[in-house]
């Protein structure tokens, strides 16, 4: 660790301490976030609606609100554009983060408070704070941090409001102070045309000392191999040698992972998982040799889970982090200080460690696969890819997966449109390995595969280069936190993208 980093590393000591104690205390401090909560709206049209001042434990809480998805919040959030206060939050909001559904061209804008900034700002201080802990010998302090975000512009609802990628109004509302510590230039980052952003980082940033990585592995590759090109180098740390972290979130990594590794073949370069997402910073991997994460109990945020097998009932019950149980799929249910109240978040998570609660990302409640009850999910995928990938040699950019069904024969399978950086020997072996990897993953999936009752192997269909690409740029979709839904259980997205591969 060089003399700056072990300086400003001090600084750091007293939070690590604090996280390490989150184990024995993250129900308390769950309590405390929800009588906050509860404090600090109470004078609002949803505090009036439903008495928050009478509210006194979770058990009234679940009780007396509804659970809510965007639709229900919609209305609430159109007023908070147009200037008024006092309907999900007390402040005025004029920023909002834009998140478009990756199966509707409808975009959601999420209320970006004073107080849901600071917290994804925690989050990200605590994330260099447990770096630093994990890597003594870091020097990251002696250069500069390269972020790939998205960008914001004036909201098309109301000239007093702004919106943007969630990254773009962070970068927008950082201190000056950590803006010296970062690049491409806020000029730069903040553009809305992708190409020439990725052209005008590259030009920028080639020649200076970028010692970290920050953004979604599939959009940050694109970068890399943009850098390369204009270098003529073969390997990224050829361009920056003292590269030694690359924070990621937004996608499940393992499908990357050994492609980042053939591209930055450093044993000094480390990576580091995050949940973030536009409704608040939730998760860390705080342990490099784990790669589920840490929930973050004290980020203004109460959560409450619901087990994905009773999320269709009408009205489902959920779980405080105290119930919660290991191995157990769950849709996450949250409340924050961003003014979303028991929102259902649309992602599900499995716990792997309850003393702390750590979680993996496991997809989302719209993005599986149960036509025929395998009740396959995207981590199931993932990690399969990955394991499929080792096997061969093979590495993946890109995929989806939909069911096919053959009616005539009772039966169906699952369809594959992958697109690869490097070929396996043989596609089909890949498909049969890749199938006896997900059987070895998912029970349900291997008994409706069993002798080929219910369903048949799996079909892989090559894409060429750049399908994926051009799906999401005609969608309008382009960087940012957009990415391909990589399993669904109708066959929209992936007969779009099978058009596009054939033309």
């Amino acid at each position: 660790m060089n003399v700056l980093t072990k300086c400003i590393q001090q600084a750091f000591v007293r939070r690590q301490r604090e996280i390490e104690s989150f184990a024995g205390r993250a129900d308390e401090i769950q309590d405390i976030q929800l009588k906050k909560l509860l404090r600090m709206a109470e004078r609002t049209e949803w505090g009036r609606m439903y008495d928050f001042k009478s509210i006194r434990s979770y058990s009234g809480f679940s009780e007396r609100l509804p659970l809510q998805v965007y639709d229900d919040i919609r209305p609430y959030v159109t007023r908070m554009i147009n200037g008024e206060r006092n309907t999900l939050w007390p402040s005025e909001v004029k920023w909002f983060a834009k998140s478009s559904g990756t199966t509707s061209d409808k975009s959601k804008f999420l209320p970006m408070t004073r107080e849901i900034r600071q917290a994804q700002y925690k989050g990200a201080i605590d994330c260099v704070s447990l770096y630093l802990r994990n890597n003594p010998k870091s020097r990251f302090f002696e250069g500069k941090g390269l972020i790939l975000g998205g960008s914001h512009s004036p909201s098309p609802l109301n000239h007093r409001a702004h919106c943007g990628d969630l990254s773009a109004v962070l970068i927008q509302h950082l201190n000056p102070v950590l803006n010296l510590l970062r690049v491409p230039k806020k000029k730069i980052v903040l553009m809305d045309e992708w190409e020439r952003k990725i052209d005008a980082i590259v030009q920028g940033c080639c020649r200076m000392n970028v010692n970290s990585l920050s953004g979604v592995p599939s959009w940050m590759l694109i970068l890399i191999k943009a850098m390369l090109k204009k270098t003529g180098k073969e390997y990224l740390t050829e361009v920056w040698p003292n590269l030694e972290v690359f924070f990621h979130g937004g996608i499940n990594f393992s499908p990357y992972r050994d492609l980042y590794k053939t591209l930055i073949p450093s044993d000094k370069m480390h990576y580091m998982e995050t949940y973030n997402a536009s409704e608040g910073f939730f998760s860390i991997q705080d342990d490099p040799n784990d790669q589920s994460m840490m929930l973050m109990p004290d980020y203004g945020i109460f959560y409450e889970f619901i087990p994905l097998n009773r999320l269709s009932e009408d009205n489902p019950s959920a779980l405080q982090l105290a119930e919660v149980e290991k191995d157990t799929n769950y849709a996450m249910v949250i409340t924050t200080v961003g003014g979303l109240w028991r929102y259902v978040i649309g992602d599900t998570v499995r716990f792997t460690s309850l003393n702390p609660h750590k979680i993996v990302i496991t997809g989302r409640t719209k993005h599986f696969i149960n036509a025929f009850g395998e009740e396959l999910m995207v981590d199931n995928a993932d990690n399969a890819i990955s394991l499929a990938g080792r096997d061969t040699g093979a590495k993946v950019k890109e995929y989806t997966a939909a069911p096919l069904f053959m009616l005539d024969k009772a039966q169906g399978l699952h369809e594959w449109l992958i697109e690869f950086e490097d070929l396996p020997p043989s596609v089909s072996e890949y498909a049969t390995l890749l199938d006896k990897h997900l059987q070895a993953l998912n029970s349900d999936y291997e008994a409706k595969r069993h002798k080929n009752m219910a369903l048949l192997p799996l079909k892989i269909t090559v894409a060429r280069e750049g399908v994926f690409y051009d799906w999401l740029k005609r969608q309008g979709r382009l960087g940012g936190q957009h990415k391909v839904p990589r399993l669904s259980n109708s066959r929209y997205i992936i007969e779009e993208l099978l058009a596009i591969n054939n033309a």
